[in-house]
């Protein structure tokens, strides 16, 4: 069964769905790639691994920080609860396209994770890594499903948009083709960048994710008659999305 939403589904933006969303999506790209590319081409899931503290699910019902400053001051004998910045493992899939007779990286596919798009370590790492294939003759496709946290750096940083798709040619820097959209807008295609002179397959994000959304049995597992959407959706949205769902019998 496909997904209720015209686009990206943003129930699936969820701490605990997210994860599982990010590594089905870029197997599906893969899967989808892979008898296009070859046997010039070889498509390779890859995985950056790093420790972080700003683990999302330890975020999810936190006592209220004020509430216990309030009882520390009543009662300073009294023990509370507390949270600590534990090292929490990371394990973050991408994809590479290298030319098989040279070993040429010709190609990177990113779809961002929460960890990318504010301060720490995740970020830190990944615009070190994002550097680094931006001075390089390297082709870049970063994929940005995340409403939270901060955009990646583009010059023309007054394009307002929920989602992001850069496409970034190695030979055309420092230009690209951004594809922005909207929750209410249904995910763009766009052209996979290979060597100059080559086909480019065009990747059709929103077939991609239908059959993901699908493989993953997440119209059994979201409740759209009693889940938020984390983080909340605008005013206008919200409103949207209710009269879609109830349009399609979910409220």
């Amino acid at each position: 069964m496909p997904s209720p939403f015209p686009g990206i589904d943003p129930y699936l933006e969820h701490p605990e769905l997210w994860p599982g969303i990010h590594h089905l999506l870029i197997n599906q790209i893969a899967r989808f790639l892979s008898p296009q590319l070859r046997p010039k081409y070889l498509v390779s899931v890859k995985v950056r691994m790093y420790e972080t503290a700003d683990d999302d699910t330890l975020l999810i019902n936190i006592p209220d920080a004020t509430a216990s400053n309030l009882e520390v001051a009543a009662l300073p004998t009294q023990p509370i609860k507390v949270t600590l910045p534990v090292p929490f493992p990371r394990r973050e899939g991408y994809l590479e396209i290298m030319e098989r007779e040279t070993k040429e990286l010709i190609t990177v596919i990113e779809i961002l994770s929460p960890t990318n798009k504010r301060a720490g370590k995740g970020r830190k790492i990944y615009e070190e890594k994002r550097e680094e294939i931006l001075g390089s003759r390297t082709n870049l496709v970063e994929i940005d499903l995340l409403q939270r946290g901060q955009k990646m750096p583009i010059i023309e940083n007054n394009i307002d948009s929920q989602y992001r798709i850069l496409v970034c040619p190695g030979n055309h820097r420092p230009f690209a083709d951004l594809y922005a959209f909207n929750v209410q807008n249904p995910m763009p295609a766009f052209p996979l960048p290979l060597r100059s002179g080559d086909i480019e397959p065009v990747i059709n994000l929103q077939e991609l994710f239908t059959e993901i959304y699908d493989v993953g049995s997440y119209d059994l597992k979201i409740d759209y008659r009693n889940w938020e959407v984390i983080p909340a959706l605008s005013e206008a949205d919200t409103i949207w999305a209710d009269a879609l769902l109830r349009d399609r019998g979910l409220r």
